[in-house]
Parts: structure tokens; C-alpha cells; sequence
């Protein structure tokens, strides 16, 4: 890799067309992903992709008339220290306000590059160009914040914010949810009982892990089975299977490490101190997500997790 500070003014010049052709394809790319749930913030990444191309024209012929055509290959990833994007694929699952920011921290990179590559010449000529593309990048920032206000005016950002939260409690939170629960309260009666009945933290250790992977199994591919994801808005049964299968191992994990503590009574108690965790953070998720009454949300995620551990003690301990 090439060390920013080693680059010519001719280097620098093609890097900034690479990188403003490459900004410009991956707001391309967020608005025919966003475009069918979101068009409104699709126009925005539209018009902001138009802007980016102009800025490379803009570059390319300033290039021209100062270097010659033949442009050479030059990309972020071949310096070192700079900026680099990560791939689009890896921005797929972006929230939609993650994606928003994403955006602005593209322009303020951009804007940045600039400036400190003007700072890095003495020749007045280059310094100067340097500058103006450092300003352009400025004002593309304040652009993009007129082109959003534009698209964006209250009452639809609201609508597509309320539905971006939608689809994350739908497609994320709700399997999540489904999943910790089942894995928190499920396997509490298999561990427990398996701890009055032996005594042996070992042995309870391997009946909780057991029974962890098993629930994580089972959930995760009757959530991705149970729904497509097409009429319900639900999304890909994937990620909800994945998400479901995970937060079920967890859930009964989490109170089944503690018998790996050797002494009975001390893992015994850790365990209980989790399993009251576990559901508190469940009511928790019930009161954010689902507006559920805090009081109504405790009181029945604990009411159900006694019943469960008190039917696993009473069965070891018969």
C-alpha cells in the first residue's frame, strides 16, 4: 500500500475521481434497495448519487486539462489510512436512520480527504484546487442536507421512521423475543431438575447445554418455517430463524454456565440469580417494543418463569 503522504498531486487527483465514482454507486445502490419500502428517502440517495457523478465529472476534467487522459487506477484500499467503505453487502441490513448516517459520514470523510490533502502541497496552483474541492465537498454536505429536507418534510420522515421501527420489531425483535423466552423459561424445568436430582454440576451443566442447543435448534427452524415473510411484512425467514434459534440457545445458556462452578450451592444460586436477570431483561424488551404495562410485563414473565422453576425443583427433588 502507498502512504497518502507520498502521492503526487496527479495521484491524488485520481484518487479523489475513484472515490467519488465509487460514493456515488453505493448511494445508488441504498436507493434500489430502499426504493420499494422507502421512495421517499430512495429520491433522496437518487439525487444524491446525480450530485456525486457532476463532482466526478467536475474531476475528471480538471484531470484532463491538467495532466492528460490517461486517468490511473488509484482506490482506497491501495493507501494506507484512508477512509475505507465497507462493502455494500455488509450495509444490506442497515436500519433505515443507520443507513441516513451512514450517508453523512460518507460526505464528512470526503470532506476531510480534501482538506488534508490540500494541506499537504506547497505549490499555490495545487493548493488551490485542492481547496475548492475540499469547499465542494462542504457544500455537497450542506447540499445533501437541503436534498433530504426537500424529500424528507416532517410528516414523512415520521411515517417512514414509524415504519423502519415496524419492521425492526416485526423482522428482529419479535423472533429475538420469542426465542429468549422460550429458552429462559423452557429449560429452567429440565436444569433444575436435573440439579435437585443429582446434585452434580457437571451433569446439570450437560443437561442445560443439551437442552439450550436443542430449544435453539427447534425454535430456529419453526420461526423460519412458519412464515414466509411475503404478506406478513415479517421478512426473510432467514434472519428470523437465525435471530430466534440464537437468542433460544442464550436463553438457556445463560442460567446454565453457572454449573460450571464446581460447588453445588454456590452454582446453584448464581443459576437463580441469572434466571431473575433473564426475565427482567424479557420485561424489559415487552416495555420498549411491545408497549406493554412495566408492572404487567414483570408480573407475568415472573409468574411464568416460578411455575416453571418450581416445576423442576419439585420433580428433582421427588
Amino acid at each position: 500500500m502507498r502512504r497518502f503522504t507520498s502521492l503526487t498531486e496527479r495521484e491524488i487527483l485520481a484518487l479523489a475521481i475513484s472515490s467519488e465514482e465509487e460514493d456515488g454507486r453505493i448511494y445508488a445502490d441504498f436507493a434500489e434497495r430502499l426504493r420499494g419500502q422507502y421512495p421517499d428517502t430512495a429520491k433522496v440517495f437518487t439525487d444524491m448519487a446525480v450530485e456525486e457523478d457532476g463532482h466526478r465529472r467536475l474531476l475528471i476534467d480538471t484531470f484532463v486539462a491538467r495532466f492528460g487522459q490517461h486517468i490511473p487506477l488509484i482506490r482506497r484500499q491501495d493507501v494506507s489510512g484512508f477512509v475505507a467503505r465497507r462493502p455494500i453487502w455488509m450495509m444490506q441490513q442497515l436500519g433505515l436512520d443507520m443507513v441516513r448516517r451512514q450517508a453523512r459520514q460518507m460526505e464528512i470523510d470526503a470532506a476531510r480527504f480534501y482538506q488534508e490533502a490540500a494541506g499537504r502541497t506547497t505549490d499555490a496552483a495545487i493548493r488551490k484546487l485542492l481547496g475548492d474541492l475540499a469547499t465542494a465537498e462542504a457544500q455537497h454536505e450542506h447540499i445533501a442536507s437541503e436534498i433530504e429536507a426537500k424529500r424528507l418534510p416532517g410528516d414523512v420522515r415520521i411515517r417512514e421512521d414509524d415504519d423502519a421501527r415496524r419492521r425492526f420489531v416485526l423482522q428482529v425483535v419479535q423472533p429475538g423475543l420469542v426465542g429468549l423466552m422460550d429458552g429462559s423459561v423452557s429449560t429452567l424445568a429440565p436444569v433444575f431438575a436435573a440439579a435437585f436430582a443429582t446434585h452434580n454440576t457437571w451433569n446439570t451443566f450437560l443437561v442445560g447445554l443439551a437442552s439450550s442447543i436443542g430449544a435453539g435448534i427447534s425454535m430456529g427452524f419453526a420461526e423460519a418455517l412458519s412464515d414466509d415473510g411475503k404478506l406478513s411484512g415479517r421478512g426473510t425467514p432467514y434472519l428470523r430463524g437465525l435471530v430466534c434459534g440464537l437468542m433460544t440457545m442464550a436463553g438457556g445458556i445463560g442460567h446454565t454456565l453457572p454449573f460450571l462452578l464446581a460447588d453445588f450451592w454456590t452454582a446453584l444460586a448464581v443459576s437463580a440469580v441469572v434466571v431473575v436477570l433473564e426475565l427482567a431483561a424479557i420485561a424489559w424488551i415487552q416495555w420498549r417494543y411491545m408497549d406493554t404495562a412495566p408492572l404487567s410485563a414483570v408480573a407475568k414473565v415472573m409468574l411464568g418463569g416460578a411455575l416453571v422453576l418450581a416445576a423442576g425443583v419439585l420433580i428433582g427433588s421427588s
